[in-house]
């Protein structure tokens, strides 16, 4: 066995090792995630305005913390885009704090652009676990999947659907999600240790 190959066999093998060792954490992680998107999919939008409320903190505190910088470095070059942007995101973080259901649907577009992305990643990855490691690749496969139908159908409704959509695509992708990490932190359990490799 190359040398190229026994490293990649010890890492493999730290990765398993590591799984097996945390997989309590791995499982709660997932029931926590389980728990919030059953609890956004009941409540869409209330999930929707608390996401937007999310949003608006952070870009009010963004633009705060950037008019400070700004501020401090006023003869350094590009002042002047500099405070252009600190002020939008401040003026855009009161708004959606204001009026949370204003920004709801170009966040809508936003999110769902987000989990054709995430849905296309998470594909790659599951078919990447299944080519590199023995485990139940299948459950990220389909969560990926239903990310792309997902986002698909909500952009078709739009903009009838962006007062709920933000909700509800959350609280599916963490059950989903939830429900993924779950399953592999049982089959890293049920694994048992991983053998150490050796260098042959």
């Amino acid at each position: 066995m190359s040398t190229s190959q026994s490293d990649i066999n010890r890492i493999q093998a730290a990765v398993s090792t590591s799984l097996h060792a945390h997989w309590r954490l791995f499982f709660f992680e997932g029931l926590v995630l389980l728990c919030l998107g059953v609890a956004a999919i009941v409540l869409p939008l209330i999930a929707t305005v608390a996401v937007e409320i999310l949003i608006g903190w952070l870009l009010l505190i963004s633009g705060i913390v950037g008019l400070i910088a700004t501020f401090r470095m006023r003869h350094a070059p590009g002042f002047f885009w500099s405070l252009v942007s600190a002020i939008l995101a401040t003026a855009a973080g009161l708004v959606l704090l204001r009026w949370p259901l204003s920004g709801a649907l170009s966040l809508t577009v936003i999110l769902t652009a987000f989990f054709v992305v995430e849905g296309v990643a998470s594909i790659f990855y599951a078919l990447e676990h299944k080519r590199e490691l023995t485990g139940r690749w299948a459950w990220m496969l389909v969560s990926g999947a239903l990310d792309l139908i997902l986002g698909g159908l909500i952009f078709l409704g739009l903009p009838a659907t962006a007062a709920w959509a933000i909700g509800l695509l959350v609280g599916i992708n963490m059950v989903f999600g939830g429900s993924a990490i779950m399953s592999m932190a049982l089959l890293a359990r049920t694994a048992g240790a991983p053998r150490a490799v050796h260098a042959s």
